[in-house]
């Protein structure tokens, strides 16, 4: 029986050869992971002092207590293939920050652990100013390096040839095992068959011939970014718009990681040990979350950066870095450069308020009523006079709390007048009408003539005493007058 109807392969025949090359892609894959664990790769750790090398390398160790070293240091990744159920070690060497250490990188990279090794250029996302700096300074340091062994012409074409074999054969994959399966199937097929498309535009137009992963550490600070110096949504993609476009000139991935969070710590892990080790990885980029970017190597291009331009109003992608990114640190005052305020025990504000009403209480001051000393909050405040004798009071002129008059002072008469219309005043009398502002009227707006008994009393004592005492310093004026 025929398998071929009208040139096509049927349906039964199809699922077959799809099993056998899932099988053989299987096989393939524990092949070539038991022949990569066998040899010893490194990973080469570049970038500034303070970027965070430190504490990512041990949080790939799984190592909670990280030291610094000096110069070059060499520590080591403990690596475990589960399918063939075998351990090695991977070397990582970290270079110290300070560029007069370059010349150490020799023992890192050298023509023969060259074509194992794989660099990751660390910068820091808390200090995005100098980004683009600290990458292009790194990278003429590496360049440099490279020059300086000397590779033959075929082996350094061999190795760039490998960076686009991994571009051209890239796909990517859709979180599960059968995209990597099609991957690597595909790169079964025999070369007379494949149809390898060119490299997009700026694709690997600074080809290195060593794998490149840049890390943005400390992701987390975006938040500070965004309320301490008023980073906005467009100075983010201006950013990362400005290092995909490095990753892309250089064929590196990108991450975005923050230790703290723990944020892409694991997935990092795993994808250097997809590039180093050739084992299997399955997730694919990640662009939707600002502090949690993931651009593996062969995914990007100018197109899909293109797509950030939409959010920038007023920058342009072809603007220098520095013209926007420098300016909002140079133009900011950052919260840790502010002067901290302190709040003052409450004890000392409570005695410094005291001492403040206390000297208000002691100044005079003019009013326009005085007070009762029945009722010293009242409306209508009455005399306090002196209990002075009068032989001691040579002018007769009575001595205490005065009402203000016109002219700051009024005479016995007039005192006398007013409590007298007090009295003659009865609660609810028509006509009466309201008292005139500050005169007649008892605290909380109550006409005097609602006055109790009490205070009645006390005002006609008042008016008797008022009125003896005007009788007995009358002549005591005049003769102080005939003698003038």
């Amino acid at each position: 029986m025929s398998n071929k109807v009208n040139g096509d392969v049927s349906p039964e025949n199809e699922e077959t050869q799809n099993l056998w090359s899932s099988i053989l892609t299987e096989v393939s894959t524990r092949s070539s992971s038991s022949t990569q664990t066998s040899v010893k790769k490194n990973i080469v750790i570049l970038g500034d002092d303070a970027c965070g090398k430190t504490t990512l390398v041990a949080r790939l160790q799984g190592n909670e207590d990280p030291t610094k070293g000096a110069g070059l240091e060499y520590l080591y990744m403990d690596v475990h293939d589960e399918d063939r159920d075998e351990k090695t070690r991977c070397g990582v060497w970290i270079l110290d920050g300070d560029t007069a250490h370059r010349s150490l990188l020799k023992f890192a990279l050298n023509s023969e652990t060259l074509d194992h090794s794989l660099v990751v250029m660390v910068v820091d996302m808390s200090r995005p100013w100098i980004i683009m700096e600290a990458l292009q300074k790194w990278t003429k340091i590496l360049t440099e390096h490279l020059e300086s062994l000397n590779l033959d012409g075929d082996e350094k074409t061999r190795l760039q040839q490998k960076l686009v074999d991994h571009f051209q054969h890239y796909i990517e994959p859709d979180g599960s095992e059968e995209s990597t399966s099609r991957r690597s199937s595909s790169m079964l097929i025999a070369d007379d068959e494949q149809v390898l498309l060119p490299l997009d535009e700026g694709t690997l137009i600074n080809n290195l011939g060593l794998p490149v992963v840049v890390v943005c550490t400390k992701s987390d600070a975006i938040v500070s970014l965004e309320r301490d110096l008023d980073y906005k949504d467009e100075h983010l993609d201006f950013i990362q718009q400005h290092i995909r476009k490095f990753t892309l000139g250089y064929g590196a991935s990108l991450f975005y990681v923050s230790v703290k969070e723990n944020k892409n710590c694991d997935l990092l892990l795993k994808y250097l040990l997809h590039r180093t080790y050739k084992f299997p990885f399955y997730e694919p980029a990640q662009v939707v979350e600002k502090d949690a970017v993931f651009i593996p190597s062969g995914w990007d291009s100018l197109k899909k950066i293109s797509l950030l331009y939409d959010n920038m109003s007023y920058m342009k992608p072809e603007d220098r870095y520095s013209e926007h990114i420098s300016s909002l640190i140079n133009n900011r005052t950052p919260v840790q450069d502010q002067k901290e305020l302190k709040a003052e025990d409450e004890q000392i504000f409570l005695m410094k308020q005291q001492s403040v009403l206390s000297k208000n209480l002691q100044q005079p001051t003019g009013r326009t009523q005085q007070e009762s000393p029945h009722r010293p909050s009242a409306g209508v405040a009455r005399p306090q006079h002196s209990r002075q004798s009068s032989s001691g009071n040579q002018s007769g002129q009575y001595q205490g709390n005065r009402l203000d008059g016109p002219k700051g002072a009024t005479n016995e008469g007039v005192l006398a007048n007013f409590f007298n219309n007090l009295l003659n005043k009865k609660p609810g009398t028509p006509g009466a009408g309201p008292p005139s502002p500050g005169v007649g009227v008892v605290g909380g707006g109550k006409p005097a003539g609602g006055m109790d008994k009490s205070i009645h009393s006390d005002v006609a004592a008042e008016l008797d005493r008022i009125g003896r005492k005007k009788t007995s310093t009358t002549p005591t004026t005049q003769n102080s007058g005939s003698a003038s």
